[in-house]
């Protein structure tokens, strides 16, 4: 099952802990990824990490022109368009909405959400084209529930939802699947140093009681990836142990 032998897989915001352990998901099953990022040197040692079958591509996704170029630029270098896009890159920029600035917002738009769009539409019509192609997007549980001092991500994170839902009804007779996996409250260096009191606090509002690992995001990830989810489109898978019934 989930064999992705021959398919290219695009991974943006690739250095971080979910989109690399989603890398590493889709490689061990047979495509080839290209990691995405700003930071060159940690996407070598990345690439390094994979060995054969990976590709780097430095790419700055508030940049427009940088992103428009992006999938012309994998195709140019792997002689193939993308079949997998996952739009995993994001940033916060938290701040209670009446000392937010312009900027904040923006930024935030610009790569949580512009960017998708702006990669959706470069690689749409190579996906018709063949009739098939997987479009995953990470949006957040804030981008269901809300949260105070993020109303610029929890915008962009609900607007995936959105976006990924019309697109699928776009081109769900050709083949291709749009979906949306909406990550919880995910261990990482981050949640590594919060004290154990905090820990206990977060997890509170966490049925199962426990963190999230990177790897239960790739799973998800690789489900709605491969050719067994082909009849699911449009859909936001919710990842964050129960998060999203409260």
């Amino acid at each position: 099952m989930f064999d992705l032998s021959d398919k290219i897989a695009l991974v943006t915001g690739a250095t971080g802990g979910i989109g690399f352990a989603v890398a590493e998901n889709l490689h061990r099953q047979g495509a080839h990824v290209v990691l995405s990022g700003t930071r060159q040197m940690v996407l070598e040692e990345k690439a390094a990490m994979l060995g054969d079958r990976v590709s780097i591509v430095f790419c700055n996704l508030g940049d427009k022109d940088s992103v428009k170029s992006l999938p012309k630029t994998v195709e140019a270098s792997i002689g193939a368009p993308v079949d997998i896009l996952i739009n995993n890159a994001g940033i916060t920029r938290d701040q209670m909405l009446v000392r937010m600035k312009d900027e904040d917002w923006d930024q935030v738009i610009s790569i949580n959400l512009t960017s998708c769009f702006l990669l959706s539409r470069s690689l749409i019509r190579s996906m018709i084209r063949k009739r098939w192609g997987r479009i995953i997007s990470i949006s957040s549980i804030v981008g269901t529930t809300g949260n105070p001092g993020q109303t610029n991500y929890a915008a962009a994170k609900a607007g995936l939802v959105g976006f990924s839902k019309a697109l699928a009804a776009e081109v769900a007779s050709r083949g291709i699947t749009v979906n949306v996996i909406a990550p919880g409250l995910i261990a990482t260096a981050m949640t590594d140093a919060l004290p154990y009191e905090q820990k206990e606090k977060l997890l509170e509002n966490v049925p199962a009681r426990r963190l999230g690992t990177t790897d239960d995001i790739a799973a998800s990830v690789l489900y709605l990836a491969s050719e067994e989810a082909g009849y699911v489109t449009g859909a936001t898978i919710h990842v964050n142990g129960g998060m999203a019934m409260l």
